[in-house]
């Protein structure tokens, strides 16, 4: 149906070997660098409370070298920080009270089944 045309143009090796390439065997590559880290092992980011402190330490120190613009740069990312933890905190608090309204709703449910129970035998 359709054909593949052919490489208009050799390709440059740049200075490289092509001998890998007539091997028939496949290049394995490691599953770690050289220095021994593994590949995609990147360090864990910090806590928001943790970065809240982090920025809070930067812009009073940016502030006590005199930088203005650095350290309004900073409160910017610990107001940010502030906001995250006071939206996980809500967050918090609200499933606690989804928790602790849920068997109630539970037991006023089963009040009423329980009654409509009573109340069928009474009629029958």
């Amino acid at each position: 149906m359709f054909q593949r045309k052919g490489r208009r143009f050799r390709r440059r090796t740049n200075g490289r070997n092509n001998s890998s390439h007539n091997n028939s065997q496949s290049r394995v590559r490691p599953n770690q660098f050289i220095n021994g880290h593994s590949r995609g092992n990147f360090r864990q980011s910090l806590s928001a409370e943790k970065s809240f402190e982090k920025y809070t330490s930067l812009a009073k120190e940016a502030m006590s070298v005199g930088d203005k613009t650095l350290s309004e740069n900073y409160l910017q990312h610990a107001d940010h920080y502030m906001r995250v933890i006071e939206d996980k905190n809500r967050n918090r608090i609200d499933s606690r009270n989804n928790l602790s309204e849920k068997p109630s709703e539970a037991s006023k449910d089963s009040t009423q089944n329980e009654n409509l129970n009573q109340k069928k035998e009474i009629k029958t």
